[in-house]
């Protein structure tokens, strides 16, 4: 539609002990590719992570519901994965969201994520023109 678009990424660590930075990201942003860890020993940090991320976003006045949400299960390459359907159960118990699988230190899964979270922003961009 004549636009010219233009991405800036940021990534944040889910470590608790980053959340101001967290928070100072998420000011503005117009989508989230939430990164979901398949080991199991990260399932509660998973949770905990988008409990972190849904409190942050509120205090900007928005949900989840308010910007494009994509969510990467990422490190599938562990023979210990859990499975998907978990990892989801935990970050997005009602199915709401895009699941993309990825391993990321050999690049699977990650522009199919990228696609699809530029798609939902675009969409948005595109229909409040």
């Amino acid at each position: 539609k004549g636009f010219k678009t233009r991405f800036h990424l940021y990534t944040v660590p889910g470590q608790v002990f980053y959340n101001a930075s967290r928070k100072l990201i998420l000011r503005g942003v117009d989508g989230i590719v939430f990164v979901a860890d398949s080991a199991p020993n990260r399932l509660r940090a998973n949770a905990e992570s988008m409990r972190n991320m849904r409190e942050n976003l509120a205090e900007y006045g928005l949900g989840l519901d308010d910007v494009p949400l994509v969510i990467q299960v990422n490190k599938r390459d562990l023979p210990d994965a859990l499975p998907v359907e978990m990892v989801r159960a935990v970050v997005d118990p009602e199915g709401k969201y895009p699941v993309f699988e990825a391993v990321a230190t050999e690049g699977k899964g990650v522009m199919e994520t990228l696609k699809e979270v530029s798609r939902l922003v675009l969409g948005r961009v595109g229909s409040e023109a």
